[in-house]
């Protein structure tokens, strides 16, 4: 079927909205009619290629939508259901049996590889050349084919739509990697750098477990005080802070924070992060990040802390975004006042936003 896309043909290039042909979909995978698609880095770092997902591509990875039609062999989904999209991965190697589907085996080829699980391609051009797909769906598009275990079916008639998209990737990291892998204990303290989607998802996650001390440091004035509103008891502005790790340990929590989050990527703030840990402590990186110099012995062994990446907040999206769908019902995850929906033409428009700081969250929409 002819569907449009946003088509990534050069690194860093504008996106570039044309007529492209899906193929159908296989037995066990769904073609959904994408409402609305979250703006996310890792479409980012995909363009510049910084990942080096093939090209051109129809990038995108945080799709919701409606099923139009399943495969021969798909139980889940019927027509007319309602679902967010995530991550692909194959549930046969060791990790995924293990339900740890986020470090499937086979991730980075199920999502960065430009193919679907099964080696094949479902996107042409308007010359019938292939088009890469990302994260197993390409949700920059009027319509995708996936996987059906990357569907997560959405219950609730009174959540719009629209808002689902963010959940499958940034939201769910920053929120799972607290709730699901941190797990941190109540009372205890943890520092966030960077007050981006993830960061504050992590924010909010923080409040949800029970943390006394939630400090947020970002360079956004407007950010910061909406950390605040999300759950931050304190907020460091990094243009006007010069100091740090000092005014974590030495003002706001003597000795430092439990866990410390960085979510930025910018090597500078993953060592931040980690000084700012206590005796024990944990810190996690969350951002596409490149090489970190460390002394191990005098800022990590020494004061026994550990250095964790996570990836996709360990989460398994199909029980996992259903219970963050449950928090914000109760006003207990008020995720959606992070984000400021664009049209699908004004895709450009809406990564310079995100880029320049202007919206944490934006959201491409598909039906109007």
């Amino acid at each position: 079927m002819k569907i449009k896309a946003a088509i990534t043909r050069a690194p860093g290039a504008p996106f570039v909205l044309e007529q492209v042909e899906l193929a159908p979909p296989g037995k066990h995978e769904i073609l959904v009619k994408i409402t609305a698609c979250g703006v996310c880095h890792t479409d980012d770092a995909a363009r510049a290629q910084m990942i080096p997902v093939p090209l051109p591509a129809v990038l995108g990875h945080e799709g919701c939508g409606v099923v139009e039609a399943i495969g021969a062999e798909v139980t889940e989904f019927t027509p007319g259901d309602k679902v967010g999209l995530s991550f692909g991965y194959c549930g046969r190697c060791q990790n995924c049996m293990t339900a740890h589907p986020h470090a499937c085996e086979n991730f980075n080829a199920i999502n960065f590889g430009g193919v679907q699980a099964d080696g094949t391609t479902r996107l042409s051009d308007a010359a019938g050349k292939p088009l890469a797909t990302f994260f197993g769906q390409s949700s920059f598009a009027t319509h995708v084919v996936v996987n059906e275990s990357s569907a997560i079916k959405v219950t609730h008639d009174d959540i719009e739509l629209a808002l689902v998209g963010p959940m499958g990737c940034g939201i769910q990291t920053g929120a799972g990697a607290v709730l699901n892998r941190l797990r941190p204990v109540f009372g205890s303290s943890i520092a966030v750098f960077g007050c981006g989607t993830v960061g504050m998802s992590a924010i909010m996650a923080a409040k949800i477990a029970g943390c006394e001390t939630i400090i947020a440091v970002g360079g956004n004035a407007e950010s910061l005080e909406l950390a605040r509103e999300l759950g931050a008891t304190q907020t460091i502005n990094r243009k006007e802070e010069a100091d740090i790790v000092g005014k974590i340990k030495n003002d706001i929590v003597p000795g430092g924070v439990n866990y410390a989050i960085d979510t930025s990527g910018v090597a500078d703030f993953v060592k931040k992060a980690l000084a700012a840990c206590r005796f024990m402590g944990t810190a996690v990186v969350l951002g596409a990040t490149g090489d970190v110099t460390f002394n191990i012995q005098a800022e990590l062994m020494g004061d026994a802390k550990s250095l964790i990446g996570i990836v996709e907040g360990d989460a398994i999206p199909k029980l996992f975004i259903p219970k963050l769908l449950g928090y914000y019902k109760k006003g207990m995850f008020p995720f959606d006042k992070l984000i400021r929906f664009y049209p699908f033409e004004q895709i450009n428009e809406a990564f310079a936003d995100s880029s320049e700081g202007k919206c944490i969250k934006a959201i491409l929409r598909m039906d109007g």
